[in-house]
């Protein structure tokens, strides 16, 4: 299992990377290995406000469709529409060229909450029971 000591993580399995004056989102390496094969994603719309905790955007696989949250609140700037022909790439490349979408975010303090590596990682740990 990969983890990237670059983002930040929500109990949810969201990552979360600062990029300039955006948050790229997506989904962790755990996550997309739960679902098993990503086959749809459903993104938002550009200019859309979200709030942190709140239902950004869909990811369904073979097995089971799931909601991924906004880890912090503000405007989707941009959505990775290469994952309308490509939904497998939330699979090959969870935090590369999997990405969901980039938010502009309206409270960067929120980016405290968020959980770094060894919290989340003791988080898998504890859901895997490994």
């Amino acid at each position: 299992m990969k983890f990237d000591s670059d983002v930040r993580y929500l109990e949810t399995h969201e990552w979360a990377r600062k990029q300039d004056d955006e948050i790229v989102v997506g989904i962790s390496d755990y996550a997309q290995d739960t679902l098993s094969d990503v086959v749809y994603v459903e993104l938002p719309e550009e200019g859309e406000t979200v709030s942190k905790g709140d239902p950004l955007c869909v990811v369904e696989s073979v097995k089971a469709a799931g909601d991924v949250y906004a880890p912090v609140s503000g405007k989707v700037v941009a959505v990775n529409i290469e994952l309308e022909e490509a939904p497998e790439m939330v699979n090959q490349d969870p935090f590369g060229e999997g990405w969901l979408v980039r938010i502009a975010p309206a409270d960067p303090d929120e980016w405290g909450d968020l959980l770094d590596i060894e919290a989340y990682k003791q988080l898998v740990e504890e859901e895997s029971g490994s």
